[in-house]
């Protein structure tokens, strides 16, 4: 019942690609402006796991990914919401740095995106370091847990120690 009156109290304003997470973002917008209230919402892009013809294809998955991002950020800037509105973008897989004839393996560290319109827009760490690999793996500087625990802390105003995160906040990420 309040999913339908929030959607019903609001109107997309820019249009969306004609994709999975270009519809579920407009979708997600529209719950937003509506004010249903939620503090998460969560949705997916899969096909990232490919291993022939990874550069052409993973350049197209990543306009798949911008595009929608793009019309979402609009929407809520357009809304004058989009400094409520963080945008965390990350992958529950990594790739390795070498090649191994079709494409990569699975691996580790991997760079997330924190969207906002009152975050900072600053980069918090390096590029990698791909002369001192760990196994063959990139190593992150950053632990995702860390991440996490200073948007619970943060943005939503929770102790992220109560759910059993332990990791330290990253300082002056917001």
């Amino acid at each position: 019942m309040q999913i339908q009156k929030a959607l019903a109290q609001a109107n997309q304003e820019n249009s969306y690609p004609k994709t999975g997470l270009g519809k579920n973002l407009a979708w997600i917008c529209r719950l937003i402006k509506g004010n249903l209230n939620s503090k998460v919402y969560y949705t997916s892009l899969g096909g990232f796991d490919m291993h022939d013809n990874q550069l052409a294809i993973h350049k197209n998955k990543l306009s798949e990914l911008n595009d929608p991002l793009f019309g979402f950020y609009t929407d809520m800037k357009n809304a004058k919401l989009h400094q409520n509105v963080t945008i965390v973008v990350f992958s529950e897989f990594e790739r390795r740095v070498k090649d191994n004839r079709n494409g990569t393996d699975h691996g580790t560290a991997a760079p997330m995106f924190i969207i906002g319109g009152s975050d900072k827009g600053k980069i918090i760490a390096n590029n990698p370091n791909i002369s001192t690999l760990q196994q063959g793996d990139l190593k992150h500087q950053i632990d995702f847990r860390s991440v996490y625990a200073t948007i619970l802390q943060d943005k939503l105003n929770f102790n992220p120690s109560s759910i059993g995160i332990k990791n330290p906040v990253v300082n002056d990420l917001f």
